[in-house]
């Protein structure tokens, strides 16, 4: 390693949160970091338990993460959260700014939120969610939180690097639910049903349990659970539940499993993100554009293009 990235280490060791803030400041923005410090990092995961929140917008997410959090602490839990946020058009950084809408931990110590960008490129996003969350797990966080704003490709590819995954409803998102049923479906572990209290929550919670009832019957049948965020509600019941769900998954070594496939993804990811940089060079657009030039004769398809292409990257790399 050299200088400057052993005294990141150092402090990182030491409980620096400004180390922490730094080093995932170098994942996210795809700064290099020493292989050595990766794998120092990576040797120390492995403690925390990671939940992942997704759900439409306007489900009140935000609200349950920053009440979970709150009932962990005072359990004495440390907790992580990333929140991953679309995009300023303007400055490029996080939108929503969920420091912002956690205003209650700022102080805490044992708390560290971090809002991810998306930038307007889903490529690489969930494998950089997954490293931060490997450094928090690395920090000593006994909880990690993902947090989505949505229920899209990118979002679902997120939250599945948790161990457990909770997806947000309210009694309005019946559409929504409808729209994303197979992945929702495929994802959730534990379903909530926020803002319970509003007009319509108990159809929606029997339109719910009825789709649910059309899956096979499994080791472990996602619940529904009633929560109101707002008014901390339900939330106890959450993190029992959550409890409950560990408790199955460490029974029957389904953890370790999950974990050893959360590796396989990431590496699969990871490789597939720096192929694409690596694959558009100067050459490759210059190549492309040739293309584009003689699009009104129609003289090249899009996929003679792309064979083109990919025969000047396998030359590079030979």
């Amino acid at each position: 390693m050299n200088r400057n990235m052993n005294q990141w280490f150092e402090d990182f060791s030491n409980g620096s949160m400004r180390a922490l803030a730094r080093i995932i400041s170098l994942v996210e923005n795809d700064e290099p970091i020493d292989d050595d410090l990766r794998d120092q990092l990576y040797q120390r995961t492995g403690q925390a338990y990671r939940i992942g929140i997704t759900g439409p917008p306007g489900a009140g997410k935000s609200t349950l993460v920053n009440q979970m959090t709150k009932l962990y602490r005072q359990q004495g839990k440390t907790v992580g959260i990333i929140a991953v946020d679309p995009t300023s058009p303007f400055t490029g950084g996080a939108l929503l700014g969920d420091r912002v809408r956690m205003d209650d931990h700022t102080l805490d110590s044992g708390v560290f939120i971090r809002s991810m960008a998306t930038r307007g490129s889903l490529g690489g996003l969930a494998a950089k969610a997954q490293e931060a969350a490997d450094m928090l797990d690395a920090f000593g966080k006994d909880i990690v939180i993902y947090e989505t704003v949505g229920v899209g490709q990118s979002e679902l590819d997120i939250v599945e690097a948790a161990d457990t995954t909770l997806v947000v409803l309210v009694p309005e998102s019946g559409d929504s639910v409808q729209a994303m049923k197979a992945g929702l479906m495929e994802i959730a572990d534990i379903f909530v049903m926020n803002k319970a209290d509003r007009e319509g929550a108990d159809r929606a919670l029997r339109e719910l349990s009825a789709m649910l009832h059309l899956r096979p019957a499994q080791a472990w049948n996602p619940p529904v659970k009633k929560a109101v965020a707002m008014k901390n509600d339900g939330v106890i019941d959450i993190l029992e539940t959550i409890g409950k769900h560990r408790h199955h998954l460490e029974d029957g070594d389904l953890l370790t499993r999950k974990r050893k496939q959360r590796f396989v993804k990431t590496v699969h990811a990871l490789v597939s993100y720096r192929l694409k940089q690596d694959f558009w060079d100067e050459t490759a657009r210059q190549i492309l554009e040739g293309h584009i030039e003689s699009l009104d004769q129609k003289k090249t398809s899009p996929y003679r293009a792309a064979k083109q292409l990919m025969a000047n990257y396998r030359e590079g790399v030979r």
